[in-house]
């Protein structure tokens, strides 16, 4: 059974539920062996502390954040592995402001995810009734997604087919062009993605990324771990053991691995 859960959130960030301990207490009583905890950074794309209320924590909580999980680390050694990491939002533009802030803070990992695509959130299924042809949407999501192994800044993607989740099916010839050069640029950056089971959670039939991407990815060489994406303590470890049939025989990757490049933050 797969034994690290490295995509958790809570309350901090104004759309999760429960404290940090909640979720490291949910982990130990599943057997895990090592959790994450990587709520949604401060949005450094927009001004003022708190732009987007119920969408990431604010800047002025970014250091207590780091505190809190430093010391959860010490008072559960022993029990279990707790690593601080981080989800950041890919911002064209905003790459050094992102750097200059990772770089202030002892992170085990960051987590960079696509949250935007055209001026709407990946989720939000209204820009479909705006631009009901997928082409273009798809298009720029991987052209972003890409963009983002690219940038150096993150030692994992996160959810890298979460446009699909709500939305048209595109074309076989569309999805196999943006998956084949995906697959290419992720590989060449080094950078590792997750097998994250929000995807069943939003009625997904498989977690993300949708499975002839990750096939892909998995021949290329790119490094893969496994993450809940954990928005409530009882999520943690959700779906592990179809995440364990996908990755059957596949080394996960860790934090400790990355010693050289892009996981000094160890």
């Amino acid at each position: 059974m797969i034994e690290v859960d490295y995509h958790t959130h809570h309350e901090r960030c104004g759309h999760a539920q429960g404290v940090i301990e909640e979720y490291i207490q949910a982990a130990i009583q599943l057997g895990i062996r090592e959790i994450g905890i990587s709520d949604h950074a401060p949005l450094y794309w927009l001004e003022g502390d708190h732009p987007w209320p119920g969408s990431a924590m604010p800047r002025s909580e970014l250091e207590r954040y780091v505190e809190e999980v430093l010391a959860l680390r010490e008072k559960y050694a022993g029990r279990i592995q707790v690593r601080l990491g981080l989800e950041a939002d890919y911002a064209p533009g905003f790459e050094d402001v992102y750097r200059e802030v990772f770089a202030r803070y002892p992170f085990d990992y960051v987590i960079g995810s696509v949250h935007q695509c055209l001026g709407r959130h990946v989720y939000d299924q209204y820009r479909w009734h705006e631009n009901p042809d997928p082409a273009e949407v798809y298009s720029e999501y991987f052209r972003l997604v890409r963009a983002s192994a690219a940038s150096g800044l993150f030692d994992v993607l996160g959810h890298i087919t979460a446009i699909m989740a709500f939305g048209p099916r595109p074309s076989d010839e569309l999805l196999e062009r943006e998956f084949d050069a995906t697959a290419i640029a992720l590989a060449n950056s080094g950078v590792a993605i997750e097998v994250n089971t929000s995807g069943i959670r939003k009625g997904g039939p498989e977690p993300f990324p949708a499975g002839p991407l990750l096939r892909r990815c998995l021949a290329a060489g790119v490094p893969v771990t496994y993450g809940s994406d954990s928005h409530a303590p009882e999520e943690v470890g959700h779906a592990r053991e179809e995440a364990e049939r996908i990755l059957a025989g596949v080394e996960l990757w860790r934090p400790e691995a990355r010693v050289q490049g892009i996981g000094v933050r160890v």
